[in-house]
């Protein structure tokens, strides 16, 4: 096959297999992982693992690398000190211990299938107690889990583990020395690791930044992006030449990189390459596994899966417990890292590059680790379920914390129930409480709900995308519900509650741009708040502030856009002379939900003749909770509900009239 037709295949490869985890919304690396099995020399048999691809996929592990260093930030260490030294530490010094342990005792029992010496069985353990960063990051952002209890603590796991690739990148190949040069080798391999890494990030740092501002100054992205390539290449390349791996030479000049006010722009730049060649790693990867495995050794493929999970499940669920979590959100730290992860494919081929592991022990290995994978998604998917069956106690202590939210909102009603009391949310907070507004704020930042709660804030301890905490927080009887963070799942999630259970409420959507805006308006949202939208007004107005237009020409321009773009707003910015007004002749909402008796059910909303009186029909919500069109043919039912602007009086008279009954 010649190379074009060879890269054709790849690249065919590669779109079908993420295409098809896409629609399972499942992570891209399982999509490369099936594609590598399927067109490898096991399967189909359309393409061989040649040297060529394998050392072109070497360069994904390598950008991997440089990615991984490059969001090295010693003020995020510090900040999780305890989670990523402390838990994180733990987790991979005793997996490794336990796991080398296992091999050699396995090795002792049954050596004619699993002949392993120490050294193998050490490398073993280095790559078992790696855990999948990318599926797991990706699930638990889905899942809005990031901030929650057990978030933190995985998160804090997953950055130990990949800051110990480092060193074991080091071990392996120092591993495979013969028995009598092992010693020295390992010396010298550290030694070797401790004066390159040392020269580089003591003049390093000032260096890369120096040259790195000496390029932007040209003002080239070519330039810049080929200067990218020639650091990030370069010192893989020195490392090699000093005997270690290109992978440590990638991930010290994303160190570099990351000290610099680069970093971000560098991130951007890097992530095709990284992408795309880190892909082609895990279809070779793929290519290597031969799934007749599966089938002859399967009671091997077995053993390799259930053990090392159940192994890794117990031993984070003991040492998260033996750190101050309780029993469910240390069950549920387990199941989030019990599978096997990208690194530990970086380790096993290093591993096996090196000789520590038989080819035999290899397809089996590698099999049990993909399958591992695989399983990932379910495990997270189902952990609720497994952790409130195995421990009674989680149940108790959501019970508990429920009641918490309950008893602080229970005399409370017509109050506004904020999700995510970050930045945003406690601005909301002062201005509700400056009119006099009651409001519940739910949070899942342990520290920030105690200080704020200290500091006399109405905030606890709660995750708003689930419906208990929705509702302890007084669903039913709040005025407005609103999504102050910028996650438009978790905000799906709190519109699909809010519709299901209590449609006459309006949510108010906070978002970055309007890319989701009809999606969140379909779900139910009221309004929804793009920042890219609001940052463009200030912009604008200020600029033509600036460049003579008279203030109150500038207010009319924002006001007509805001008109244009918020619904709900219309009719609110009068000019620069608002304040000179009675703040009781200003228009405000109100919401009225028909009772079932009410005489106008089955009249047109046109025929109500509303606008005569002064008010007007901003927004229309189904008894079901599906947002309808306010148009004059729209038929009025029971349980539909209408937001209405107007002047206190005339919404009065209009209450009155859709209410009579």
């Amino acid at each position: 096959m010649s190379s074009l037709a060879l890269t054709l295949l790849y690249l065919l490869a590669a779109v079908l297999g993420v295409v098809v985890c896409r629609s399972l919304k499942l992570p891209p690396m399982l999509g490369y992982l099936a594609a590598g099995v399927l067109i490898g020399p096991h399967a189909l048999a359309l393409a061989q693992n040649s040297e060529g691809v394998r050392h072109l996929g070497e360069f994904g592990v390598v950008f991997l690398m440089f990615a991984i260093g490059l969001e090295f930030s010693l003020p995020k260490l510090r900040a999780m000190r305890r989670q990523v030294f402390g838990l994180g530490l733990a987790q991979v010094v005793l997996s490794m211990l336990v796991v080398t342990g296992l091999a050699l005792a396995l090795a002792h029992l049954v050596g004619g299938v699993w002949e392993m010496g120490w050294q193998s069985a050490l490398a073993l353990s280095g790559v078992l107690a790696m855990s999948s960063t990318a599926i797991v990051v990706k699930l638990m952002a889905e899942r809005s889990e990031l901030e929650s209890e057990h978030g933190r603590r995985v998160m804090g796991i997953l950055l130990f583990q990949d800051l110990a690739v480092v060193p074991l990148l080091i071990l392996i190949p120092a591993l495979s020395s013969s028995p009598d040069r092992l010693l020295t080798a390992l010396g010298l391999a550290l030694l070797k690791a401790a004066v390159l890494v040392g020269l580089l990030l003591t003049g390093g740092q000032r260096l890369m930044r120096w040259w790195l501002t000496q390029v932007a100054r040209r003002k080239s992205d070519e330039l810049f992006m080929l200067n990218l390539l020639l650091i990030t290449l370069g010192l893989a390349w020195l490392t090699e030449l000093a005997g270690l791996s290109l992978a440590l030479g990638a991930f010290i000049a994303g160190v570099l990189v990351s000290e610099t006010e680069y970093r971000h722009q560098v991130g951007t730049d890097i992530r095709p390459f990284h992408d795309v060649l880190l892909g082609l790693f895990f279809i070779t990867i793929g290519m290597m596994l031969d799934w007749h495995i599966l089938v002859d050794r399967w009671a091997l493929v077995l053993v390799l899966i259930t053990v090392p999970l159940l192994l890794k499940l117990v031993l984070i669920l003991a040492l998260a417990r033996s750190m101050g979590a309780t029993t469910g959100v240390a069950l549920r730290t387990g199941l989030y890292l019990a599978q096997a992860g990208e690194f530990g494919f970086v380790l096993l081929s290093l591993t096996l590059e090196n000789g520590l592991v038989q080819p035999a022990l290899m397809n089996p290995i590698l099999a049990a680790m993909v399958l591992s994978m695989l399983a990932t998604p379910f495990l997270i998917m189902y952990s609720n379920r497994i952790v409130m069956k195995l421990v009674a106690s989680d149940w108790l202590q959501q019970s508990l914390q429920m009641t918490t939210i309950a008893r602080k909102t229970i005399n409370t009603s017509k109050h506004v129930i904020i999700c995510g009391f970050g930045r945003c949310g406690q601005n909301l907070a002062r201005m509700l409480e400056r009119e006099g507004i009651p409001y519940m704020a739910l949070d899942l930042d342990p520290d920030r709900v105690r200080q704020a709660a200290a500091a006399g804030n109405s905030v606890v301890y709660g995750d708003a995308t689930r419906l208990q905490a929705l509702m302890a927080a007084g669903l039913v009887r709040a005025s407005a519900v609103a999504v102050t963070y910028l996650d438009v799942p978790s905000a799906l999630k709190v519109l699909a509650n809010t519709r299901a259970h209590a449609p006459q409420v309006p949510v108010v959507v906070r978002t970055q741009d309007d890319l989701h805006l009809d999606k969140l308006q379909a779900a139910g949202a009221t309004e929804v708040v793009p920042e890219a939208i609001e940052g463009s007004l200030m912009l604008a107005s200020h600029a033509l502030a600036l460049v003579g237009v008279p203030m109150r020409r500038v207010l009319r321009l924002v006001q007509d856009q805001r008109d244009a773009r918020y619904n709900l707003l219309r009719g609110y910015f009068h000019g620069a002379d608002d304040d000179t007004v009675n703040e009781r002749d200003q228009e405000r909402l109100s919401t009225v939900t028909l009772p079932p008796g009410a005489k106008v059910i089955g009249e047109p909303l046109g025929g109500l003749a509303l606008p005569a009186m002064g008010v007007r029909v901003v927004n229309l919500r189904r008894g079901d909770g599906h947002p309808s069109a306010a148009v004059a043919e729209a038929l009025l039912a029971a349980g539909d509900t209408l937001v209405l602007s107007g002047h206190p009086a005339a919404l009065a008279l209009a209450e009155d009239k859709l209410l009579q009954g």
